[in-house]
């Protein structure tokens, strides 16, 4: 029969009225792929809770006061939800746990209690992220003029993710692409990409001597790289035209010795 009579109740916080919590703000929570995450209920008067109705997408769960020894008691009346939600005390905080991508969205708490105003609403937006991998710096070599190496710097993360800004140290840019001018005079400097979202960070560094050591290698290679190819070209004319050389000579040869041979047995048959 209590049983029964909590079920009523919970349909009654769905589609009561809204008075107090009707413009209620909007608290923005932000969770980790895998990990948990807390919404803060923050009652002023936890002893005047007779229970919590927790709804998203649809009813997720509802919360109602243990004894003085115990947790809050749960119910999850969403299968999606088993086994990860519990609620802490004094303050009622709703738990998440193993969170999902498909957990994001907005959520509201309905809480019902024994004195005025009876029922307040929370309303939260749940945003899910991953933590951030180390990000990787790639470069572009452009040109080395006057001592100046100019190189154009990349910075990104493995995957893509959503809100992830990205800041140059010491030099304070911001965005993924830094564009160097390098002067000899800031060899001794050290760039770092660092990547945020909201609920991690991480960076990777890249430094200036040897970032036009790798500019100055990339040139003397791609140098060395054109002379091998021209030294081969030269080197496969040089063999095809011998070949062709020497056996034009040896056709040349050929007909000389089969003329010699020819009049040879003309000047035989005209003495017989």
């Amino acid at each position: 029969m209590a049983q029964h009579h909590l079920w009523i109740l919970l349909l009654c916080l769905q589609t009561w009225p809204e008075a107090a919590g009707k413009d209620s703000e909007i608290f923005t929570v932000n969770g980790i792929l895998g990990e948990s995450v807390t919404f803060p209920v923050n009652i002023r008067e936890p002893r005047q809770v007779k229970i919590i109705a927790w709804t998203s997408k649809t009813s997720v769960a509802y919360v109602t006061p243990g004894d003085s020894e115990t947790a809050p008691v749960v119910t999850v009346t969403h299968r999606n939800y088993y086994e990860r939600i519990h609620a802490l005390g004094p303050n009622y905080n709703l738990v998440i746990s193993d969170l999902r991508m498909e957990d994001a969205g907005d959520y509201k708490a309905d809480i019902n209690t024994q004195a005025d105003p009876y029922t307040t609403t929370k309303r939260y937006n749940l945003q899910i992220y991953r933590r951030l991998g180390k990000p990787k710096i790639t470069q572009s070599l452009m040109a080395s003029v006057n001592s100046t190496c100019n190189v154009t710097l990349t910075c990104s993360v493995e995957k893509e993710e959503k809100n992830v800004t990205y800041n140059w140290s010491p030099l304070g840019e911001e965005g993924n692409v830094l564009q160097i001018f390098q002067t000899p005079e800031d060899q001794e400097l050290t760039y770092t990409c660092t990547a945020q979202n909201p609920v991690s960070n991480n960076s990777d560094s890249i430094s200036a001597r040897q970032l036009c050591a790798d500019m100055a290698m990339g040139f003397r290679t791609h140098h060395t790289g054109l002379l091998s190819v021209l030294a081969m070209f030269f080197l496969l004319v040089l063999i095809l035209s011998s070949v062709f050389l020497f056996r034009l000579f040896k056709r040349r040869q050929g007909a000389s010795l089969q003329g010699r041979a020819s009049e040879h047995s003309l000047f035989r048959s005209a003495v017989c």
